[in-house]
């Protein structure tokens, strides 16, 4: 597969993905519409690659998407664009309707009308990669199981249905019309260029800033954390390997509490950059919000026997790298901190 277009490439995870698609010599388009969380300058690296081209656009803009498609002759698609928040889609859930719902379908639209002008050969090569969470399974209790690819879909809030909603969506352009999809599900994810309003980017820099660090309830909720790099290498798998038609579940096998992540930061940024008291005493207990889920958990073996993925990275050393990565790239994130993103939350919690 030569030519892949990613949607949402200007995100977290889906800069690290372009990253990890050209560093792997394939050429990538990258369709953004470069909302508050889409930041050009995560992809620096790879800016003046001649294998790569940003085009600021939306996924449900119909003729766009066409003519990409055509132009471009688009061999593969890794559908990562969406609104991911789950505070923000309490506040504020009509984004998650049209960005992840609507706007999937219409993407999907496109490609099966590209996918059917294709000749045999290309055709059966075309792949349509839709990525999504394991927060469409709910939650789990604390002490028992794991999601695993047959999990029955039980979301909580607006942004997980409107996820379960396109993973629906994506399953039956398969089912009906015969569009080559793979799917895969993910655990939470951290690293380098994560927008700073998720636990970890958020803890980091307050901590930094001697700020105070709020977690919610009592921060026991468990979350399974997977490093986005390491995430990447998975979806460039999936899409290249994966089966048509299958799900596969990819996390880190790496359990923390929210509370022990944040304190897991504080202490390290202890070591690096000592205050007259421990860190640990800026962390402040705030209320829950509504549906919080108690847990996630993915078992991983689909994709680690059917593909032969492993992490590389445990969460210590995952986190060590990235608090690094945030003390050595100020000219990343201090200008989403001075106020470059006016009116949006850049407090929210774990």
């Amino acid at each position: 597969m030569r030519t892949v277009l990613v949607t949402g490439g200007a995100g977290f995870i889906g800069s690290a993905v372009v990253r990890q698609l050209i560093g792997s010599g394939r050429r990538v388009i990258n369709l953004d519409r470069l909302t508050y969380a889409g930041n050009t300058a995560s992809l620096r690296q790879v800016a003046a690659c001649a294998e790569y081209r940003l085009v600021e656009g939306d996924i449900a803009d119909v003729p766009l998407v066409a003519e990409l498609l055509r132009a471009e002759r688009v061999e593969g698609i890794v559908h990562l664009a969406a609104e991911t928040h789950v505070d923000r889609s309490i506040d504020g859930p009509q984004a998650f309707i049209d960005t992840n719902i609507v706007g999937t379908f219409r993407l999907l639209s496109s490609s099966l009308d590209y996918w059917r002008s294709l000749p045999s050969e290309e055709k059966r090569a075309f792949r349509f990669h839709h990525v999504s969470t394991d927060e469409v399974f709910g939650d789990l209790p604390f002490d028992d199981g794991r999601f695993t690819e047959e999990t029955r879909y039980a979301p909580t809030s607006p942004y997980s249905a409107s996820k379960a909603a396109s993973d629906h969506l994506v399953r039956a352009w398969h089912a009906s019309y015969g569009l080559p999809v793979v799917l895969s599900n993910c655990s939470n994810n951290y690293g380098p260029y994560h927008f700073p309003e998720k636990l970890i980017p958020l803890s980091i820099l307050n901590a930094l800033e001697a700020k105070p660090l709020c977690v919610y309830g009592t921060g026991a909720n468990v979350r399974d954390w997977l490093h986005v790099e390491d995430h990447a290498r998975a979806l460039e798998l999936v899409l290249l390997r994966g089966s048509v038609g299958e799900s596969y579940n990819i996390g880190g096998g790496e359990e923390r509490s929210n509370l022990a992540v944040v304190e897991a930061i504080c202490d390290a940024i202890d070591r690096r950059l000592p205050l007259r008291h421990a860190r640990r005493e800026l962390i402040t207990f705030v209320n829950d919000r509504p549906g919080h889920d108690r847990r996630y958990a993915i078992d991983a073996s689909k994709i680690m026997d059917e593909l032969g993925w492993r992490p590389r990275q445990s969460f210590e050393s995952g986190l060590e790298s990235t608090i690094d990565w945030y003390l050595d790239n100020r000219w990343w994130w201090e200008p989403i901190r001075s106020g470059n993103y006016a009116g949006e939350r850049l407090g929210v919690y774990a």
